[in-house]
């Protein structure tokens, strides 16, 4: 729980952790980029500053964390090597699914009965949060609410599908179990061979989302400072100092680090537990004409269930997105999309040829279980990383339940709370990439 007031416990003094960090170029090519609303000013840090918590990242995590801090009242700030959303919350599909890679009843055999269906309900309630959120602080990020579907495009695939469904059914989830003709009725293509529905879920405009977690938190009273890396952090005397790139440097009792596919060598082992895998994705110019009426005439959003899954949806200009894996390597030129574009194509062939007007991409946090991770390595360190793909809605209730964490004693915390496990020879993590896509891909491949 969080002291009031910095403590004055005397602790031997800690070699600094962490180096320099380097910004990365902005994802100017991306549709959210382009019609998110103006972002507030988060000016750098250059003076000393003391605060209860400091928070490192300011993606739906941080934001998350720093606003519903504030609304219990704690002192708190964030620091971003960039800006609010730069990292993967603005650049993602914009889809807010509240479920896990794993089934409830794998997570009930993986963690035990109690444990885990509180981490069910934590997940199940985090779309719940966003869309709450949002109405609640007035974000202007497009919100559509209309579910999320899951489709395979072998009929073997869709009894696994439809019992994923029950599950989440049996737990009081309105879903659907959709056949072939459904899913053509519904998403306007023949590709697929059933599939469910997830009422819960929906769509949003994810940059212009973390822009106004952005000004909720500053108005909440949570300053933000952009432009301003932690390039050090050093325990002394029961408290933590942050050296900050630009000359200043901040005291807190904690410190919450929410880089996730963007974490770095700030916290030693932290990026060798991650896989920092890209997703890539393109945005075509509006649609129009019967043909597109019929595309997600609902709204719906849609995740494949291969391994190597592709997602898309319309926005509310009509323009359809679709994203996948792509290559380890931040994409340079249109080619590097040219898999997206093919995909597009073979599921919507009645479209014609559609003009690509956006083309971007951004890092995912894969774990090695493929579940969300909390760590707590030292006093006053938590870290909260690994969404997997499911970062809007997940990394929202993190930062919900970490502020409960943090501030209320017999709070309780529905996150499993392991150690810094590191990937086997994580510095290969490029052949491991790799290696993955190309064995995913096979297997994906048999199973059509």
């Amino acid at each position: 729980m969080i002291a009031s007031s910095p403590t004055s416990s005397a602790a031997p003094a800690q070699p600094p952790i962490g180096m320099p960090r380097v910004s990365m170029p902005a994802a100017a090519d991306s549709l959210w980029a382009a019609t998110a609303p103006a972002a507030l000013a988060t000016p750098p840090l250059y003076d000393a500053k003391t605060v209860d918590v400091l928070v490192i990242g300011a993606g739906y995590t941080g934001l998350s964390t720093a606003l519903h801090l504030r609304e219990a009242g704690t002192d708190v700030c964030v620091v971003d090597a960039n800006e609010p959303g730069w990292g993967a919350s603005g650049r993602n599909g914009g889809q807010v699914n509240p479920s896990l890679k794993h089934d409830p009843d794998e997570l009930v055999q993986k963690l035990g009965g109690e444990r885990a269906e509180a981490l069910i309900d934590a997940v199940s309630g985090s779309a719940d949060l966003v869309f709450d959120l949002i109405e609640r602080h007035r974000i202007d990020c497009h919100p559509v609410r209309q579910g999320w579907l899951q489709l395979a495009y072998a009929p073997k695939s869709v009894p696994a599908l439809h019992a994923r469904a029950r599950q989440w059914e049996r737990r009081g989830v309105s879903v659907e179990m959709l056949d072939r003709a459904d899913i053509e009725r519904r998403v306007g293509t023949r590709a697929f061979a059933g599939g469910w529905r997830d009422g819960r879920a929906g769509a949003i405009q994810p940059l212009a989302y973390a822009r106004g977690l952005a000004v909720a938190a500053q108005r909440a009273g949570a300053p933000i400072y952009g432009r301003t890396a932690v390039t050090a952090l050093e325990r002394v005397e029961g408290q933590w100092i942050a050296t900050l790139s630009t000359g200043g440097r901040i005291t807190a009792s904690h410190v919450v680090i929410a880089t996730n596919g963007y974490s770095d060598a700030l916290w030693p082992g932290l990026r060798q537990t991650l896989l920092a895998a890209n997703s890539f994705i393109i945005a075509t110019r509006p649609i129009y004409g019967q043909a597109a009426q019929a595309i997600l005439a609902r709204g719906e959003t849609v995740a494949t269930s291969q391994r190597l899954l592709l997602y898309f949806r319309k926005d509310h200009t009509n323009r359809l997105l679709i994203g996948g894996r792509g290559a380890f390597n931040d994409p340079r030129a249109p080619k590097d999309f040219a898999h997206l574009e093919r995909s597009l194509a073979l599921l919507f062939p009645q479209l014609g040829a559609l003009h690509v007007e956006y083309r971007w991409a951004g890092r995912i946090a894969v774990t090695r279980d493929f579940m969300p991770h909390i760590h707590e390595p030292a006093p006053g360190i938590t870290i909260a990383v690994g969404c997997n793909g499911r970062g809007i809605a997940l990394c929202t209730s993190f930062g919900k339940h970490l502020a409960t964490r943090l501030t209320q004693e017999n709070g309780t915390f529905p996150y499993p709370v392991s150690p810094l496990t590191p990937f086997p020879l994580h510095g290969l993590q490029r052949a491991y990439i790799g290696a993955g896509v190309a064995w995913y891909s096979l297997l994906d491949k048999l199973s059509r």
